[in-house]
């Protein structure tokens, strides 16, 4: 990666191609473009890391969910329109843009939800994959299907679908270009829950996501931190981060809130201080 990809992220906005919404502590995070099976061009890749780095200085935030627009694609990967005009050192400063922007989502302190409605092919499941939790209508398709385009994934497939499935199932499923039914991806534990029948991802995880909104931010944010480390550290360097997080919550006025609802028997109200 490079300084010039930074600085482009930094300064991006207003880019074609994401559309951002508030509802409440709520953030929603639209790939907006249908007429291209809301493919990943430079612009939205830019602008999704924009959003992530602006949504990490927000103290008002809860939670965000990242969905694309309309209900036949989440993603289908890279724009391979745009793809097909690069020379092959621009194809390497996309794939930089994708690990930072990726990256500053993966980092952000809040929890982040991909609502996959349609197909999430190769960038568009790696986009998923680098979100907390997954959930998917029943009419979904997911997959890793680099390697039958001659290319292997390049926005961090390899690495977070092998976290979270164990590299056996993530080799099958890289290997042979697998496309998953939305019962299979859930199966295999790549989405974490199935809209019900009928019902828009979009919508099962605006429900979903109304517990967050209502948590405690300072213990939530910290379980994430201490979660995430859980896969890339050892054991006890894992355990100290652990603790570090925990003293987070320890000086924090939400705990004492929560001593005091439990007393009196009444609902906490969290104000992440």
């Amino acid at each position: 990666m490079t300084n010039q990809v930074e600085r482009e992220i930094e300064t991006a906005g207003g880019s074609v191609g994401v559309r951002a919404e508030r509802r409440g502590a709520l953030a929603i995070w639209t790939i907006d473009r249908p007429d291209r099976r809301n493919a990943l061009s430079r612009s939205v890749v830019r602008e999704l890391g924009r959003l992530a780095r602006e949504g990490a200085k927000d103290p008002t935030l809860r939670a965000v969910i990242v969905t694309g627009a309309g209900d036949q694609a989440f993603c289908a990967g890279a724009d391979l329109k745009e793809r097909q005009g690069m020379v092959e050192e621009e194809v390497r400063d996309f794939l930089s843009l994708y690990r930072v922007s990726l990256r500053d989502l993966d980092r952000l302190p809040v929890p982040v939800i991909a609502a996959i409605d349609g197909v999430a092919f190769g960038g568009g499941l790696e986009l998923a994959l680098a979100c907390d939790l997954r959930i998917a209508s029943r009419t979904s398709q997911l997959g890793l299907t680099e390697t039958s385009l001659g290319i292997i994934p390049g926005a961090g497939g390899t690495q977070r679908l092998t976290r979270e499935l164990g590299p056996a199932r993530a080799k099958e499923l890289i290997l042979f270009a697998r496309r998953l039914s939305a019962e299979e991806a859930l199966a295999y534990g790549i989405v974490q829950r199935l809209a019900a029948p009928e019902q828009r991802a979009l919508d099962a995880a605006i429900e979903w996501a109304q517990p967050l909104l209502t948590g405690a931010p300072i213990a939530i944010s910290a379980a994430l931190t201490a979660i995430d480390a859980a896969a890339d550290q050892p054991l006890e360097e894992g355990l100290s981060i652990e603790r570090l997080c925990y003293e987070r919550t320890l000086a924090s006025k939400d705990r004492l809130e929560a001593l005091a609802a439990f007393a009196h028997k009444r609902k906490p109200v969290f104000k992440g201080e």
